[in-house]
């Protein structure tokens, strides 16, 4: 088993909330973890439809059976049930007892928002980062966007294509349906490609209902359903302006760039190199792998991106709650003044005396300009720079 950066906030949540929900997308190791970390809880998966029935018609039976708590695999197939662990929470004071795991965080976070508030933390975990499989990557970028990061690519003698196309095909079929009854499952995949070819790009719904052929509340809802099963997240432009009008559209990223590239018909590592939409590819897996590291490590840093409507831009901003750290990215692998026009820029509107690059390239420096440059699977140096970065 590859280790996971998130074990340790796993274990430091269940030593101190009577429950965690571990949630994330499918195939993103939510099981995996949770068993190995927890071995001698009992496994119950809610997706067995016997299991199933049994906790929806005899909910207090069911817990009964495991007075000392236990591994709740999909549990958002059961909404009732939340009542009932309530309860059983509340009776209890041992923290750690059940553990809960889904994939679709609509439906989950409905149930514990209804019934377990205050008792339940919320772990996060997404697909492989870089830096959790540093033995099995080379130092090409371009290997590892393709691949993207689910776990089975990397644990099974599996065809990259093939694995993904059967994913978006079960993730439609059955994910989606669960959320909204769709009925042209087609237009809906038209939709998610139609996302793809967005990815990192400011997000504009009417040209995207437009051309998907639905009207915008549809769209807006569509997205919900994306972002609620972990396909895709809004990134939000920072307020601040600086005297100067700033844009107020979000930008749309894919939290896994192996999918991705499914979507857009990339069939090779290869095929990167001259596909048009290669810088926005490589800007949205440093930008998955920032959120990644945050989400494994329970940081309150909030990720944003800058762009004033001059075309002013910085491709993302670490607001730490005390200061603001820019943060440029950049798909080449030769450094040039080119990558430092933007943060040059921030620092003279800002203030700030400190940002960073990271690139495709396998080397690190330190500028004498305060900005230091970052190979691209060495990005969770960033948190450590934005706390350097902190007035002492």
């Amino acid at each position: 088993m590859i280790k996971r950066e998130a074990e340790t906030e796993l274990r430091k949540l269940a030593g101190q909330f009577k429950a965690v929900a571990v949630v994330g997308p499918r195939q993103s190791g939510k099981t995996t973890l949770a068993r190995y970390v927890f071995p001698d809880k009992p496994y119950v998966n809610l997706e067995n439809p016997d299991t199933r029935q049994f906790a929806s018609e005899d909910p207090r039976g069911f817990l009964d059976q495991f007075p000392d708590g236990a591994l709740l695999d999909e549990a958002q197939r059961v909404p009732t049930l939340f009542s009932y662990l309530q309860q059983r929470l509340d009776e209890d004071p041992v923290p750690g007892k059940f553990i809960i795991t889904g994939s679709n965080n609509f439906l989950l976070q409905e149930s514990i928002t209804q019934s377990l508030a205050g008792r339940i933390a919320y772990l996060y975990l997404l697909p492989f980062a870089a830096s959790e499989l540093q033995n099995k990557l080379t130092d090409d970028a371009n290997a590892f966007i393709f691949k993207g990061g689910y776990p089975p690519i990397y644990d099974q003698p599996v065809e990259v294509g093939k694995w993904y196309s059967n994913y978006i095909k079960t993730y439609v079929e059955r994910d989606v349906r669960q959320i909204k009854n769709l009925t042209n499952l087609a237009t809906f995949e038209r939709f998610i490609k139609l996302c793809a070819g967005r990815t990192a790009q400011l997000l504009n719904m009417n040209n995207l209902a437009i051309e998907t052929g639905v009207d915008q509340k549809t769209i807006q809802s569509w997205l919900g359903v994306l972002e609620s099963s972990f396909i895709i997240f809004r990134l939000q432009p920072h307020h601040i302006n600086f005297n100067k009008r700033v844009v107020k559209m979000p930008k749309l990223y894919f939290y896994d760039t192996g999918l991705l590239c499914s979507l857009l018909g990339i069939q090779s590592k290869e095929q990167l190199l001259y596909y048009p939409l290669a810088g926005s590819i490589f800007e949205n897996m440093i930008l998955t792998e920032m959120v990644k590291y945050q989400q494994n490590h329970q940081l309150n840093a909030k990720l944003y991106f800058w762009r004033d409507s001059a075309g002013h831009e910085v491709d993302v901003i670490i607001d730490n709650g005390t200061n603001l750290f820019p943060v440029e990215i950049k798909s080449g692998k030769t450094i040039t003044s080119e990558y430092f026009k933007a943060l040059e820029y921030w620092k003279k509107i800002s203030g700030t005396k400190q940002g960073a690059v990271v690139f495709a390239g396998d080397k690190s420096q330190n500028r004498s300009n305060g900005i230091t440059i970052l190979p691209w699977n060495n990005t969770d140096v960033l948190w450590q720079l934005c706390t350097d970065s902190l007035p002492k």
